[in-house]
């Protein structure tokens, strides 16, 4: 009996010993996380080698929105937003809504008037003062779709400019500010410039992604207007099917974008700004080549198993 005991205890020692292979080899967060990193570096990489490449200075941040891991280049250092602030107003503008306690709602109406026009971008100037009527959300519709400066302005004197900065300082921001009304070249003269740093955009996009700031229904349809933009420079040569919620802006000199990529199981937070720029088409083109750079660090992480195989999509 104890030799067949002991047959059996060998026998069991030797499978053992044979399936230990096979488990070591099963993939552990922290190879997996190594073998991410390479890729994470090439990204890296890639993005610092455009910056190198452009004329103008360049800050970035990105984001992964699933472990909050930033890669971060110049991104504390404080750009002109130019219309990237309208991120801000559309926040404003959503949560005052959502707390219904005297502030603006998306449903209030205004009706066009002849004082609301400023240059710059947009379709407002058009419409007929005194007969138009729209509503906040048609305004900030029109101050996404086509960064209409007009619309923006009526939407910064309902909600508050002060009320806006309230929420960026909730958020612990401290750089990025609203100072002034689109397009006015008063207050640009005076130093009053709305401001933000690429590390702080995405900040401030990360809270609104995790409903920090927003409830879940507000959240949503937040992002859903925010991916109304008809021209911008991060989706320029990212596939046609990829969702993107995001604000450009340009002046003289400065070229940005910031939103959130919507990659399938790993969506990443962008915010690339440049100022100093002697080519304004070359800074566009350095905005898409980064958001290309970090879309495929993203999409292949998406597609693949911890140990990097590609798996099948859905």
């Amino acid at each position: 009996m104890r030799h067949t005991s002991r047959r059996f205890a060998l026998a069991s020692l030797t499978v053992a010993f044979a399936f230990a292979p096979i488990l070591a080899a099963q993939d552990t967060p922290q190879s997996t996380r190594a073998k991410q990193d390479v890729l994470w570096a090439r990204m890296a990489d890639s993005i610092r080698r455009v910056a190198n490449e452009t004329d103008a200075v360049v800050g970035v941040a990105v984001m992964d929105l699933t472990d909050e891991r930033a890669f971060l280049l110049n991104a504390d250092e404080i750009f002109p937003t130019a219309s990237t602030i309208k991120i801000a107003v559309l926040a404003e503008l959503y949560r005052q809504d959502e707390r219904a306690s005297g502030g603006a709602r998306l449903t209030d109406l205004h009706t066009v008037n002849a004082k609301d026009g400023v240059g710059g971008s947009g379709i407002m100037q058009g419409f007929t003062p005194g007969v138009t009527r729209l509503t906040n959300r048609d305004l900030a519709t029109m101050m996404i779709a086509v960064s209409d400066n007009s619309a923006t302005n009526v939407l910064i004197d309902r909600v508050g400019m002060d009320n806006v900065n309230a929420l960026l300082r909730d958020a612990g921001l401290t750089a990025t500010r609203l100072r002034r009304r689109m397009m006015d070249v008063n207050a640009v003269r005076e130093n009053r410039e709305n401001t933000a740093t690429p590390h702080e955009l995405v900040t401030l996009l990360a809270a609104l992604y995790r409903g920090d700031l927003l409830g879940k229904t507000a959240t949503r349809d937040y992002f859903s207007m925010l991916a109304t933009q008809k021209s911008s420079y991060i989706p320029r040569f990212l596939p046609p099917d990829v969702q993107v919620a995001n604000k450009p802006g340009d002046l003289d000199a400065v070229r940005n974008d910031a939103g959130i990529v919507f990659v399938p199981g790993r969506p990443f937070a962008i915010a690339v700004m440049t100022a100093y720029g002697g080519d304004d088409r070359a800074a566009e083109q350095a905005i898409a080549r980064v958001a290309l750079a970090a879309w495929t660090f993203f999409d292949r992480v998406s597609r693949t198993s911890p140990l990097g195989r590609a798996v099948e999509q859905d």
